[in-house]
């Protein structure tokens, strides 16, 4: 475990994370506070260093950047120009092709999973992590308690294909995931 950074580190880190800004700072989160979006790539790049221990900053860039491309108007040539290669291709690797239906691109991550690296891994995982945070605890004004469960259903699909990439991380979305269903249940007979 790498216990210093260096101030080029630190510095490329708090330039990521104020590019995610700038870049969501328009965007809302689909909860009923309609929350401000940046708080889930900063949840996520937070998940892979507290709860996976990875202290890697090309990966924890790579969370807080990981909805730029798909949801914004950012290329990955500029992910490259500002942060380099390595950033963007895992970037790219846990983007989605927003021009295919959704069910499309839900059934794409389900396929690549397995076939991703462990870097992409770290952040799919605790993307998916973070999603089931929001969504059972404080969920979309417009989605439904099914919609909802099939959720929590399909992220159990894309983890089996990223398990094993790090047992804190896989560990901490089977808790989530409990918790999360148990949520789910309450209301479900309320």
């Amino acid at each position: 475990m790498k216990e210093t950074f260096s101030a080029d580190e630190i510095q490329i880190l708090l330039v990521s994370l104020r590019f995610s800004s700038e870049k969501h700072r328009n965007q809302r989160r689909k909860d009923p506070e309609a929350s401000p979006y940046i708080n889930h790539p900063i949840q996520v790049g937070e998940t892979i260093w507290r709860v996976g221990k990875i202290y890697d900053i090309t990966t924890v860039m790579a969370g807080l950047l990981h909805d730029t491309v798909e949801d914004t108007q950012t290329t990955l040539e500029e992910i490259e120009e500002h942060f380099g290669l390595e950033v963007a291709n895992v970037v790219k690797e846990v983007t989605d092709d927003k021009s295919l239906p959704a069910a499309e691109r839900k059934r794409l991550q389900i396929e690549h999973a397995p076939h991703i690296s462990p870097r992409a891994k770290w952040v799919k995982l605790s993307d998916k992590i973070c999603n089931i945070a929001d969504i059972t605890h404080n969920p979309p004004k417009t989605w439904s308690l099914n919609r909802q469960i099939a959720y929590l259903d399909w992220t159990e699909q894309v983890v089996k294909g990223l398990r094993g990439c790090s047992v804190e991380l896989e560990a901490y979305y089977d808790q989530v995931l409990k918790e999360g269903r148990h949520l789910l249940k309450i209301r479900e007979k309320n």
